[in-house]
């Protein structure tokens, strides 16, 4: 069966699709479930065919991206042995649609950003809102590095520099920094690390950014060390936390093999990680070892 899957904000799921004689069957679910199967009979073969693609070309428009391999219908195994064992069959999905921006999408994100950087430090209605808007723009163009556009470059890294802002200066939230680089190229992300490394000491955001930096850089692999990133830093939001929830069950198998291919373990990754005195980190932390 070809496999697709959908991660972006709190939802995590999987949709499977496949054709046998005039029966066209799929299996969807969230991801980390076994999901539900249904099956639909056809007059013929060539109906049941039309159906299944006419699907997949729905869920490729709906944001779905196909990965490589379908799991194991067999249950996950445990611990970082499973884990090993399983990581040959999983594919991160692609976290952004790949293309050549064109100038115009270029120009709303160096707008969309610099309306954003005008209210950092104002109220955090106003802030979330010119955020959404922010990626909205940044996800149109298709995964790219701000750096390589002249005009997007500039205003990028004077927004990233308000993340560590010295006490007494506009700030802008690392949830929102790590929001906006969700929606580019994994290279953003550690240049941006890098630029935040380079903060004079004593900024409040320090003990967040020194956290994504040692993460990122015990992983060595930078895609998989900005999703860990954005989940570290996902948004506070009222409720259960069930998204939250999701979103980890997705990565973590993906996680756990490669530390193991590395040699390592989630506890052992966990143990090298500081949550730098700050309280909220420490439990989401607490929560990735759970």
């Amino acid at each position: 069966m070809r496999r697709f899957e959908f991660v972006e904000g709190t939802s995590a799921k999987f949709w499977m699709a496949d054709v046998q004689g005039n029966t066209f069957i799929v299996v969807y679910g969230r991801l980390g479930t076994d999901g539900q199967r249904k099956e639909k009979a056809f007059p013929d073969e060539a109906g049941a065919r039309r159906e299944y693609e006419r699907k997949v070309a729905e869920k490729l428009r709906e944001g779905y991206h196909e990965v490589s391999a379908e799991p194991s219908s067999a249950p996950a195994p445990k611990g970082a042995k499973g884990a090993a064992a399983a990581s040959p069959k999983l594919s991160l999905p692609p976290r952004v649609r790949g293309g050549k921006p064109s100038a115009e999408q270029v120009t709303a994100a160096v707008e969309a950003l610099t309306r954003l950087d005008s209210l950092v430090g104002g109220r955090s209605w106003k802030v979330a809102q010119r955020a959404r808007e922010a990626r909205r723009a940044l996800r149109a163009l298709g995964g790219t590095e701000p750096s390589s556009h002249a005009a997007l470059g500039p205003v990028f890294t004077s927004l990233m520099a308000k993340v560590v802002a010295p006490r007494g200066e506009p700030r802008l939230p690392p949830w929102v920094a790590m929001e906006l680089l969700a929606e580019l190229d994994a290279s953003a992300f550690l240049r941006t690390l890098e630029q935040w490394k380079r903060a004079p000491a004593g900024a409040p955001a320090q003990a967040a950014t020194g956290l994504l930096a040692r993460q990122a850089e015990a992983l060595g692999e930078p895609e998989l060390a900005l999703r860990i990133g954005a989940l570290l830093e996902a948004r506070p939001r009222s409720g259960s936390g069930e998204g939250w929830e999701r979103r980890w069950s997705a990565l973590r198998p993906h996680l756990e093999g490669h530390l193991v291919a590395g040699g390592s373990s989630l506890p052992a990754w966990l143990r090298s990680l500081d949550a730098g005195g700050d309280t909220r980190l420490a439990e989401r932390l607490s929560r990735l070892g759970a």
